[in-house]
């Protein structure tokens, strides 16, 4: 696949994550660019001359993708920059981490707690955030177990490749 085609598609997953996610759209031309990029690890600089983007715009983006688990950094022995690769695996990444749901739970019931008094009308907006952020936090653990069944499935199919070789995680 050429380089031009790679940045083609960096482009389209910018304009995806921006439009879907508000992200700025070096994150997404990051997270595109490493979905097709020959290397399964590139360092920070592969990615800044790739993308011909600064370090700190790269470093940035990664930062951002990091805090919601769909990158990992990492660094072999004797190595003195770091590598980048998707990380498929993460419930955070893969948005079935209920501890986000769970906190927005919580915020909503103390929301609550604040408008004990209202009338039903004005607590109906936090009322719902709490009944559904209950209602994902009962059916994500099971719905992520059952995509973890799918996942194996599909290795011992030969339909995706095996951790061990697909060369996107460490």
């Amino acid at each position: 696949m050429s380089l031009d085609a790679q940045l083609t598609f960096a482009d389209h997953m910018a304009r995806f994550c921006a439009r879907r996610y508000s992200y700025p759209p070096m994150v997404g031309r990051v997270l595109g660019y490493l979905a097709v990029c020959d290397s399964p690890a590139p360092t920070i600089a592969d990615l800044s001359n790739a993308l011909l983007a600064s370090r700190t715009a790269i470093t940035n983006a990664i930062a951002t993708l990091e805090s919601v688990g769909q990158v990992v950094r990492t660094r072999a022995a004797g190595e003195r920059m770091d590598r980048v690769s998707i990380d498929i695996t993460s419930a955070r990444g893969l948005g079935m981490d209920n501890t986000e749901y769970a906190e927005l739970g919580a915020l909503a019931r103390e929301g609550l707690e604040l408008l004990r008094d209202a009338p039903p009308e004005r607590r109906a907006v936090l009322g719902e955030i709490a009944a559904f952020t209950d209602f994902l936090c009962s059916r994500i653990p099971a719905l992520y177990e059952e995509w973890r069944k799918e996942r194996e499935a599909l290795i011992a199919a030969g339909e995706i490749p095996s951790p061990q070789t697909e060369g996107r995680r460490p």
